[in-house]
C-alpha cells in the first residue's frame, strides 16, 4: 500500500507515505512553509511544524496506536457524534471516524506553494454497525503558513440524518501557566460535561489554572492564545461551527487517563471547533456541510 501511494502521489512533490506505529500509514508533507504529519487511520493530523518553530500540535508520548483505539493528541476527527453516544453508552467516544482507515483521494501542490491532501470515507460494514446512514466524508488538509483542516460531510442516502462533530485540536504549549486565551469575552458556556446552567465569560484574557472543560455555545468567531514561553500567538479561525470547546484535564483528571503522561497537561490545551449540544447538523438527501479550522501563528 505504501509503495503504491508513493508511486501515485509522491511525484507531485512535497509528500511521501510511510508505515509506522501500529502498522498505520502516515503521510509526511514538507514544503517551504512547514512540515506536517497525517495518519490515514482516523484522517488525523499529528503535527504541524512551521520551519524554525516548535510544533504547534501536541501528541501524547503515551498514546495508543492499536486498531480500534484512538490516537491521543493531534487533531482527531469526531464524527458522527461528539462525546459519548446519546443512547448507546458502549459505542466509541466521539464516533467512529477516528477509529478507521481513510482512503487517499488526492494530493497536490497549490499555485501559492501550499500542499493539500484529501482523505475520503463512506459507509461500510464497520460504520453501519454504529450508524445506519449512507454518507461521504472528506477531510482536506492544507499545509502552508497556516494549517487548514476541513471536514465535509454529504448525505448520499435517501433519508435525512443528523450528526454532531468536532476537529478536536490539541495545541502544544510551552507551559499551560504561561498561556492566556483571547476572543471569548462575553461568550456563554457550559462549565463541564454535566453542566446545565450557562455562564458568561467576563474576562478578556482567560488563564488556565485548573481543570477546564468549557463548551461555548453560539460561538462562531475566531479566538487565539498567547504563549509567552514560545513568544508566539496562535490564532484559531473556523467556519461551519457554532460551538467552541476549550479543555485541559489538569493534574487530577489526567492521572485517570492511561494514554497521557501525568505531567502532560502542562504542555497541551484543546481549543476546537464543533457542532454539538444544541448545535446539531441536519442534512437532507444530497446536502453537505463543512466544518473547518484554520490555525496560524505570529511571533512577538
Amino acid at each position: 500500500m505504501v509503495q503504491s501511494l508513493n508511486n501515485k502521489f509522491a511525484p507531485r512533490g512535497n509528500i511521501f507515505f510511510k508505515s509506522g506505529k501500529g502498522g498505520h500509514v502516515y503521510a509526511k508533507i514538507d514544503n517551504r512553509f512547514a512540515a506536517c504529519e497525517v495518519s490515514l487511520y482516523g484522517a488525523q493530523v499529528l503535527s504541524f511544524e512551521p520551519h524554525g518553530e516548535p510544533d504547534i500540535i501536541w501528541l501524547s508520548k503515551k498514546s495508543h496506536y492499536d486498531k480500534g483505539k484512538a490516537i491521543r493528541g493531534g487533531i482527531p476527527v469526531c464524527f458522527p457524534w461528539f462525546g459519548p453516544h446519546a443512547e448507546e453508552k458502549t459505542y466509541p467516544q466521539h464516533g467512529f471516524a477516528r477509529l478507521i482507515d481513510w482512503q487517499v483521494e488526492n494530493v497536490n501542490n497549490n499555485p501559492d506553494g501550499t500542499t493539500y491532501i484529501a482523505l475520503y470515507l463512506c459507509q461500510n460494514d464497520f460504520t453501519k454497525t454504529y450508524w445506519p446512514y449512507d454518507f461521504e466524508a472528506r477531510v482536506i488538509i492544507t499545509v502552508g503558513e497556516q494549517l487548514k483542516v476541513e471536514l465535509k460531510v454529504t448525505n448520499t442516502g435517501t433519508e435525512e440524518f443528523s450528526y454532531t462533530d468536532a476537529l478536536h485540536t490539541y495545541f502544544h504549549v510551552s507551559n499551560i501557566e504561561d498561556i492566556c486565551v483571547e476572543g471569548l469575552m462575553n461568550a456563554k458556556f457550559y462549565n463541564g460535561p454535566g453542566a446545565t446552567q450557562l455562564e458568561a465569560q467576563n474576562v478578556e484574557q482567560l488563564t488556565i489554572t485548573k481543570e477546564e472543560n468549557r463548551r461555548y455555545i453560539g460561538h462562531s468567531g475566531a479566538c487565539s492564545f498567547i504563549d509567552n514561553g514560545y513568544n508566539r500567538k496562535i490564532t484559531i479561525e473556523k467556519t461551519g461551527s457554532n460551538t467552541t470547546v476549550l479543555w485541559n484535564p489538569w493534574a487530577d483528571t489526567i492521572k485517570t487517563m492511561g494514554d497521557m503522561p501525568s505531567d502532560g497537561y502542562k504542555n497541551m490545551l484543546c481549543i476546537e471547533p464543533a457542532n454539538a449540544f444544541n448545535d446539531i447538523i441536519a442534512l437532507k438527501a444530497g446536502e453537505s456541510h463543512t466544518l473547518s479550522t484554520i490555525i496560524g501563528y505570529s511571533k512577538y
